[in-house]
């Protein structure tokens, strides 16, 4: 079984928590390390950011890890060597988060063998197109036993929720606003709404709820509205500012306490 079915069909009640680093910031050399600490760490699933030089969904924060990333010389490539070095070590599942110019530059058949080589569960593209999901994205996913997993956003109809629901596997990504990501410190009367409303909606497909969390508030209000939350801003300002995977954790565990 994939393992990121593997890891919701397990979790019980348990509430999960997944990280994103971008793959080449702060060192172009910590990819291993950082994964190996967060699997260490008690993190359930992690996403490793593909830098791009134009990442539209991604705040100030992420888009600078990136430019850090592409000057330290970070590629796909290179991003695919250093998972293959660790596969053998890595339990959790990986999810490998690209804008789609990457991808399809490198190839998408290429692109899933490689995922598969290197251990990888799973991939998301936030300017992905969906009939361009369906029609070529999604045969080679199902091939190649992958997870293509979509975002919503409060401003996604309730039709197209569905269809997404409908024809993908995995978890659905639940972008916490329509705004690029960011730390937050609450989710307003708006959030809470939206998240109430995709509650009531009774997907088949479980959801992780992203952008914007930072501390205990949004944390509590994102496990408390899906199966668990995404930390990615934060975690990237800790890594750059520490340069130490397991401090940058640390940090982040007491940081989600206040």
């Amino acid at each position: 079984m994939n393992k990121i079915n593997l890891l919701f069909a397990e979790r019980g009640d348990r509430k999960l928590l997944s990280l994103y680093f971008c793959a080449g910031c702060p060192r172009v050399d910590m990819t291993g390390d950082v994964i190996l600490t967060l699997q260490r760490g008690g993190i359930d699933m992690i996403e490793v950011g593909i830098p791009f030089s134009d990442p539209l969904a991604d705040g100030p924060v992420i888009q600078s890890a990136g430019t850090v990333a592409l000057r330290n010389g970070m590629t796909l490539e290179l991003l695919f060597s250093q998972l293959k070095a660790v596969k053998n070590e890595v339990t959790i599942p990986l999810v490998l988060m690209g804008y789609l110019n990457v991808i399809m530059h490198y190839g998408y058949e290429r692109f899933c063998q490689r995922c598969v080589e290197c251990g990888v569960s799973g991939f998301i593209i936030p300017d992905l197109p969906f009939d361009d999901y369906i029609n070529e994205i999604k045969p080679l996913a199902d091939r190649y036993d992958l997870r293509c997993v979509m975002m919503i956003t409060p401003e996604t109809s309730e039709e197209r929720i569905r269809f997404i629901d409908e024809h993908t596997d995995g978890f659905i990504y639940m972008v916490s606003s329509a705004s690029i990501t960011g730390a937050q410190q609450s989710f307003d009367d708006a959030k809470q709404q939206y998240f109430q409303r995709i509650n009531a909606m009774h997907l088949n497909n479980p959801r992780m709820i992203g952008f914007g969390i930072s501390n205990r508030q949004t944390l509590e209000s994102a496990r408390q509205n899906a199966a668990g939350a995404i930390i990615g801003s934060k975690f990237v300002t800790l890594l750059r500012e520490t340069d130490n995977p397991q401090m940058a954790l640390e940090n982040l565990i007491e940081a989600l306490k206040s």
